[in-house]
């Protein structure tokens, strides 16, 4: 590996169409076809399952399967409620933040198309400022240009159409990469770009490597609970986005001292298995690639869970690109750290051997 950039110009290409590509919960799999047709050239065969995860698998029929992993949904809302005169009240699929939402435009999926919408609000002049109701599920609604019930309906917006944001990707100050749904349609960007340096670099592994794009993390890791029973990996190595505790208002006792540019993330908890942690830990240690360390007092929130505790128990461990605003349509994150991600799944992976002993009883 060269210090210089391992981001190609097709992988900023790729990586600008599959983040701009709406991917809610449970409705993936437009965002799956981009991810798959990327990878395409990368991996020996793939599979999918009933609810959408993507597998891309190098080594197929090799008995000892390792897996790397992010998921390919982002959170968003569906039409919950359509009031007599056209107003839209909603509910969340997945972790979508009720403070961001008004003032912004939203594009509401239905089987005619795109009908696009914006969260409305009251102006400041008619608020009483003294007793301001804040934003809150109740009261955040979408106009989208109809004054009456039947003029929505007739557009094919009905309850339980998805509602997404339309923001798209862009590079700020040269290398910060924002856009919403960074977390984590990036991680399904960076086990991809691994499997293209296993390939453009001629590395033969001696075990099976299947690359993992699950759904429906956001509602409580279900496409990895899924696609773990299919798979029945060996080791499992999950990449996923946390926070940049260094802008205000987050409290550093309780979230710990990160910060984006000082590198990957290596989480520390009880699913993370120790001996492929510390493997992880030294192998950035001896490539020269910075990290940092983060500890969870019990579930580590991501799809690490799922693998670690399928299976009769899979050795699993949790590398994180630290981000700035999670659940905002201006996630964060440094260009340097979603490099030496890669770089370190990549370099974990030449370390990896067939039948990987991580006993602690050896």
């Amino acid at each position: 590996m060269t210090t210089k950039s391992i981001l190609k110009e097709s992988s900023m290409t790729f990586l600008e169409n599959y983040l701009n590509n709406a991917s809610p919960t449970g409705y993936e799999s437009e965002g799956q076809k981009l991810w798959m047709d990327y990878l395409k050239p990368y991996v020996d065969t793939f599979m999918t399952d009933t609810y959408g995860s993507a597998v891309g698998i190098i080594n197929p029929d090799a008995p000892f399967r390792v897996v790397i992993e992010g998921h390919a949904d982002e959170i968003s809302w569906y039409v919950n409620y359509i009031t007599d005169e056209g107003l839209i009240y909603v509910i969340r699929n997945g972790g979508s933040d009720h403070m961001i939402a008004p003032s912004k435009r939203v594009n509401i999926h239905t089987k005619k198309g795109i009908v696009r919408g914006v969260f409305g609000w009251p102006a400041i002049h008619t608020r009483n400022r003294d007793k301001e109701e804040p934003a809150k599920i109740s009261n955040i609604f979408i106009d989208c240009g109809c004054s009456t019930k039947a003029e929505v309906e007739a557009l094919g917006v009905h309850v339980g159409c998805v509602i997404t944001y339309p923001d798209n990707f862009e590079v700020l100050n040269k290398d910060k990469f924002v856009s919403r749904a960074i977390d984590n349609r990036m991680g399904g960007f960076m086990i991809a770009e691994v499997a293209r340096l296993l390939k453009e670099n001629k590395k033969t592994l001696p075990f099976g490597l299947y690359i993992v794009n699950s759904v429906q993390e956001e509602i409580g890791l279900r496409g990895a609970e899924m696609i773990t029973q299919t798979i029945k990996p060996n080791v499992a190595i999950i990449t996923d986005v946390c926070h940049d505790t260094n802008t205000p208002m987050i409290d550093k006792k309780i979230e710990g001292d990160l910060k984006m540019g000082k590198g990957p993330v290596i989480a520390y908890a009880p699913a993370t298995q120790n001996v492929l942690r510390e493997m992880i830990v030294d192998t950035a240690v001896a490539n020269d690639i910075p990290f940092q360390r983060h500890a969870s007092s019990r579930a580590t929130g991501t799809d690490t869970d799922a693998f670690a505790y399928s299976n009769g128990g899979v050795p699993s461990a949790l590398i994180s690109l630290p981000l700035r605003y999670m659940h905002t349509t201006v996630e964060m994150v440094h260009r340097d750290d979603v490099e030496n991600v890669i770089k370190l799944i990549y370099e974990t992976l030449l370390k990896l051997e067939n039948n990987h002993d991580f006993s602690y009883f050896k």
